[in-house]
C-alpha cells in the first residue's frame, strides 16, 4: 500500500487508496476491507490522488478498482449516522457530488473496473467514471430506499442517463440490484466479463487508450460532455437538498439502525 503524510499532524499514515502508474496509466485501488465502503477519508484520498494525476502529464488514462471482494459495496453507513442530528447532511451529499463531478469532468478518461458489487455510493462513483467494465456476476444497484434514505451522490441524475427513466425508477424505488451482465444489456456497463478476465480486459482497454496522442484524448474529453443536458446541475442540487431533508427523518434513523442491526426496518412514513 502507499503511504502519505497525515493531513493534520504531518505524520505518516496508511492511505485508503493504493496508487500505481505504468506505461501512461494510473491505477487507483480502494483498500478499505471488507466492503470498501466509501467513507469521508476514502473520498478525500481519491481527491488527493486526482491532484497527483493532474500534476503528472505523462498519465493518459486512469483505472479505479477495489481490493478484495468488492469494487465498493456502498457508503460508510456507520460514519453517516453521525450526520443525522446535524445540519451537515446536505453538505455531505454536496461534497460527494463535487468529487464525482470532478471525476466526470476529468481531463483524461477514468475507467471503473467493477467486481463483486457496486452499490449505493459505490455505483454512484462508478457512474461518474467515463467507462465501466464489470464482472458479469457483480451486483449493481442503489439500495438507499431500503434504509429509508435516498441516493445523495447524484445517483438519481446519472442512472437515468445510462438505463433510461423507466429502468431508473424501477432500480431506485425497489432498491433491487442487477447483475453485471444485466448492467451491460441495460447500458449501465460498457462490457461484462468473467471475474477472471475483468482486470486484464480493463488493462488492455487502458493501454489502448494510452497509446493515443494526449492532445486528442483531452479534446475528446472536453467535447463529449456537450451532449449532456443543461438541467443536470439543477438536478444534483435538488438531490442534495432532498437528501438533507430525508436523512433527518425518523424513517431514515430506523432504516439505518435496522441495517446496522441486520433486521428488517419498520417504517412509519415519517
Amino acid at each position: 500500500m502507499d503511504y502519505q503524510l497525515d493531513r493534520v499532524k504531518g505524520e505518516r499514515k496508511l492511505s485508503t487508496i493504493q496508487y500505481h502508474s505504468e506505461k501512461h496509466v494510473a491505477t487507483l485501488t480502494i483498500q478499505s476491507p471488507p466492503a470498501n465502503a466509501l467513507s469521508s477519508t476514502i473520498l478525500m484520498d481519491l481527491s488527493e490522488n486526482l491532484d497527483r494525476i493532474e500534476k503528472d502529464h505523462s498519465i493518459k488514462a486512469v483505472i479505479i478498482k477495489g481490493e478484495g471482494r468488492f469494487f465498493s459495496a456502498g457508503a460508510d453507513i456507520k460514519e453517516f449516522t453521525s450526520f443525522q442530528d446535524s445540519s451537515d447532511s446536505e453538505g455531505l451529499a454536496g461534497k460527494g457530488q463535487q468529487l464525482f463531478n470532478r471525476i466526470e469532468n476529468f481531463h483524461i478518461p477514468i475507467i471503473a473496473a467493477i467486481h463483486g458489487a457496486a452499490l449505493g455510493g459505490g455505483l454512484e462513483l462508478a457512474m461518474s467514471c467515463h467507462i465501466r467494465y464489470v464482472d458479469e456476476e457483480a451486483k449493481l444497484g442503489l439500495p438507499e430506499l431500503n434504509l429509508g434514505i435516498i441516493p445523495g451522490f447524484a445517483g438519481t441524475q446519472r442512472l437515468p442517463r445510462h438505463v433510461g427513466t423507466a429502468k431508473a425508477y424501477e432500480m431506485i424505488l425497489t432498491g433491487t440490484p442487477i447483475s453485471g451482465k444485466e448492467a451491460e444489456a441495460a447500458g449501465l456497463a460498457n462490457k461484462s466479463f468473467s471475474q477472471d478476465e475483468l482486470f486484464s480486459e480493463v488493462d488492455r482497454l487502458a493501454a489502448q487508450i494510452a497509446s493515443k496522442s494526449a492532445p486528442t484524448i483531452q479534446h475528446v474529453m472536453n467535447l463529449v460532455p456537450y451532449a449532456h443536458t443543461s438541467q443536470f446541475g439543477e438536478g444534483i442540487q435538488a438531490e442534495s437538498e432532498a437528501f438533507g431533508k430525508v436523512f433527518k427523518t425518523e424513517d431514515a434513523k430506523e432504516g439505518i439502525q435496522a441495517f446496522i442491526e441486520k433486521r428488517k426496518p419498520q417504517f412509519k412514513d415519517q
